[in-house]
């Protein structure tokens, strides 16, 4: 026994009858081409921003880290009975030119038996002019604290 269905299809016509084309140009199809690099366009914005978000996360964490290098590179060379320099040079030169540069804030305070130095760095911005109400990501601010030898 065979069983046959019946597919009725919008307009009452059968698949495999003329398809129908929507208005446009004669002879052209109607087609979704562009629709994805629209819809990809639209959310390139908010692609960027988490892009540049996560540099200045990432930028944030380099200048702690600078930071912390700064600070016991400089309480290093303070509770040395003879330097070889000052711990504020030494303080500028353990940490990258471009971050030293800009917003380098050091203090020290030492006693008898140990010296406590603190370093606060500006936090760069990833855009460019981005530094006034909503640009400010702060300072990176690390201390160290060494017994004199």
């Amino acid at each position: 026994m065979t069983v046959t269905a019946r597919v009725k299809h919008s307009g009452g016509k059968r698949a495999d009858g003329p398809r129908c084309v929507p208005a446009g140009p004669p002879g052209r199809r109607r087609t979704d081409r562009g629709q994805v690099a629209i819809e990809y366009l639209g959310f390139l914005p908010l692609l960027i921003l988490v892009a540049l978000l996560a540099i200045q996360a990432g930028l944030a964490a380099y200048t702690a880290a600078q930071a912390g290098t700064a600070a016991r590179a400089a309480a290093r060379t303070a509770t040395q009975d003879f330097p070889t320099g000052s711990a504020r040079t030494a303080a500028r030169d353990s940490m990258s030119d471009w971050l030293a540069n800009d917003g380098f804030r050091y203090r020290e305070r030492g006693g008898t038996d140990e010296v406590t130095v603190t370093i606060e760095i500006k936090v760069p911005n990833v855009v460019p002019g981005m530094d006034g109400k909503w640009g400010k990501w702060g300072k990176a601010k690390r201390s160290s604290t060494m017994p004199r030898g």
